[in-house]
């Protein structure tokens, strides 16, 4: 009998996030692997003062754009049917 494990939806193959900064301040962005070259950013924010404040966004943003995204996917195909 095998266990099914579960992970976290905090990273996934088609989605992650990047903390980077410019000038004086940290951008976070949440992005979506389109191929395995092309990227597309899918939600951005500027601004932070810390790059420990970015990183805590993006971890929490990326979270709820999955939840949100499955929640979409499950309507269209309700849709669909």
């Amino acid at each position: 009998m095998s266990k099914n494990k579960t992970t976290p939806l905090k990273k996934g193959k088609k989605y992650d996030f990047r903390v980077f900064k410019t000038n004086e301040t940290w951008n976070a962005e949440i992005i979506r692997r389109v191929t395995s070259v092309k990227t597309v950013v899918s939600k951005k924010q500027s601004n932070f003062k810390k790059e420990a404040d970015a990183t805590a966004w993006a971890e929490q943003e990326i979270v709820l754009f999955l939840q949100k995204q499955s929640e979409r996917n499950k309507r269209h195909a309700e849709q669909r049917s």
